[in-house]
């Protein structure tokens, strides 16, 4: 897979791509991470890449043309046009659905944005669509690509070494992870669930799965409604509010 990431900051998503499985992915060819400067792609001696918006108004607006020529850039390297997305306040909640949905691309563009915005015709034009890493605003767009990058990537086949526990993410199975625990068994008072000790996997996997309906339903019940739960569970989850 490959990921361009366009930016005013790229050694700010160089560091982080240099790390852990990020690095190995990228080190054994399973993930190809292009990082651009928007500036290389600016007219002028100065390499202008704002400025006042229209109508008035605070602050700064990117504007399209250095954007247009990084897109064109970025498209006349790759057999199969790549899906372009914007870092935006303004769009789509990333979720674990939308990541599975991207890891299946080829390639896709990320683009950061910055000051208060991008000119609305990069909105209208040249993006595919706006994602959002939360409802909260960034200096810019950095942050939300390190995001995207990092959650799109354990999706690709291999990145991570041991896939089942990709699959048991939380969110994955449409609810958050149930508790896990490491030796030792005993530390202090504290001791470990005698289930998960048992070595009866079928009483695991009950253990774990109410576990983790249980997280959810205190921590994040609007999820429930999209989780796929058996009569036996939605029964279970009845109870326990009744308690």
């Amino acid at each position: 897979m490959r990921i361009d990431i366009v930016t005013l900051f790229p050694s700010l998503l160089e560091s982080s791509f240099q790390e852990s499985i990020i690095k190995r992915a990228r080190d054994n060819g399973l993930l190809n991470i292009h990082v651009h400067n928007l500036r290389d792609f600016a007219s002028g001696a100065h390499r202008i890449v704002d400025d006042t918006p229209f109508g008035g108004g605070a602050g700064m607006v990117m504007k399209v043309e250095p954007i247009w020529k990084a897109l064109q850039h970025i498209q006349s390297q790759l057999e199969q046009r790549a899906r372009v997305i914007l870092l935006t306040p303004q769009g789509t909640v990333l979720s674990q659905s939308s990541a599975v949905r991207l890891s299946r691309e080829c390639n896709i563009v990320l683009l950061c944005g910055r000051y208060e915005g991008v000119d609305e015709r990069v909105r209208e034009y040249l993006v595919d669509e706006e994602l959002s890493i939360g409802d909260y605003v960034l200096g810019g767009g950095e942050v939300g690509a390190m995001v995207v990058v990092d959650v799109v990537a354990r999706l690709v086949p291999g990145v991570v070494g041991n896939e089942d526990s990709v699959r048991e993410d939380s969110f994955s199975r449409g609810l958050l992870d149930y508790p896990q625990y490491t030796r030792p068994a005993v530390f202090g008072d504290w001791a470990v669930p005698e289930v998960l000790r048992s070595g009866d996997h079928a009483k695991i996997e009950e253990w774990r799965r109410r576990k983790a309906l249980e997280k959810t339903s205190q921590r994040r019940p609007d999820l429930l409604a999209g989780a796929p739960l058996t009569q036996k569970e939605i029964e279970w989850l009845g109870e326990a509010e009744q308690e």
